[in-house]
């Protein structure tokens, strides 16, 4: 076999990379997001188990402001349903991703000329 491979070749290597590529930047978007969401639901049980009279503050940018207790209530757990909105969405990304891997691993088999791996 010569040392050069074919265009569609070169072209379907260069796919799967790129393929790889969005995998990985999925999976830290992934774990970012998961991360938020589980410092959110801290902030939100830390803050519900707390007494009505209790004072507290918001960080917005570098200031702390006082707030309304029930106000921050709902803004965290808005924050953590738009989380897990956003876990949903890279996950169905992520299926796609690996469907598509699949399927371009199966095309690069065949251009290669070799049998799909079969069960022992």
């Amino acid at each position: 076999m010569s040392g050069e491979l074919p265009p569609q070749v070169q072209n379907q290597l260069a796919q799967l990379q790129q393929l790889q590529q969005q995998a990985q930047a999925l999976l830290n978007q992934k774990s970012q997001i998961e991360l938020l969401k589980k410092e959110t639901e801290a902030a939100y049980k830390e803050l519900e188990s707390s007494s009505d009279q209790v004072v507290v503050y918001k960080n917005v940018g570098e200031l702390m402001l006082r707030s309304d207790r029930d106000k921050l209530l709902a803004e965290l757990k808005e924050r953590s349903d738009l989380m897990e909105l956003r876990l949903k969405t890279v996950s169905k990304q992520e299926e796609r991703i690996q469907s598509r891997f699949t399927q371009l691993q199966e095309q690069l088999r065949q251009s290669l000329g070799q049998a799909p791996p079969r069960g022992s």
